[in-house]
């Protein structure tokens, strides 16, 4: 199955302020495994960035302002993409900023059903714990040392990780580093390399899943 990790840059948060797309970030993932298929463009968002968005990804309005437009590169996303389950953190943010762009062109929006929120996988498995994507590449002692700023294809790479261990699946060896609470299982063949984390929980995690627990035990039985 092919999915697509995928992260977006904009000029501010709400489309309801009119805020656009600076950069979109796409990496190809192939049964878990990710190709060498990607999609990256910096775009014109034709406003300028808000204070705050420049903060988090430093492009200014005049580097910006040489790049394409999003209507002169949205066929060939929109290909990119084609077929394939979109994997996003925290999806609500970028549908919202590419359906957007999408109505502006005329074009039909994107459909949510095929689309993987890892920040919900996030919630559900770490009830009460911190869930943003460096949390979590803390958590599972995924290197992150390279995202000083929030960039689409780094957080793509990042968001990668993340993801195949929110599922846990076997994963492709990429750049972790053994941990003395890790265990790290390795299958070995011709063609590909893979291994699982195991993350010991902390106390403070244990109790919180077991007030979680409780809490769910007690609205089922009231229910």
């Amino acid at each position: 199955m092919k999915e697509v990790i995928l992260d977006t840059e904009t000029t501010g948060l709400s489309v309801r302020d009119g805020h656009r797309i600076v950069e979109i970030g796409c990496i190809e993932l192939e049964n878990l495994i990710p190709t060498k298929n990607r999609f990256h463009c910096y775009l014109n968002p034709e406003r300028k960035v808000s204070e705050k968005a420049l903060e988090v990804h430093g492009y200014t309005d005049e580097f910006l302002s040489t790049h394409k437009k999003f209507g002169d590169i949205v066929d060939e996303f929109l290909v990119f993409i084609e077929n394939k389950r979109l994997v996003i953190h925290n999806a609500e943010f970028d549908l919202s900023h590419l359906n957007n762009e999408l109505s502006l062109l005329g074009k039909e929006k994107l459909n949510s059903e095929n689309v993987v929120d890892t920040l919900a996988l996030a919630r559900d498995k770490f009830p009460g714990s911190p869930i943003s994507l460096d949390a979590l590449c803390k958590r599972y002692r995924i290197d992150n040392s390279k995202r000083t700023q929030h960039t689409a294809l780094i957080d793509c790479d990042l968001l990668a990780k993340v993801y195949i261990n929110l599922l846990d699946q076997k994963e492709p060896t990429l750049n972790f580093k053994n941990e003395d609470n890790e265990k790290i299982i390795i299958n070995s063949n011709d063609t590909n390399r893979y291994y699982k984390k195991v993350v010991k929980p902390s106390e403070a995690e244990l109790k919180l899943h077991k007030e979680y627990l409780k809490n769910s035990l007690k609205k089922n039985f009231f229910n």
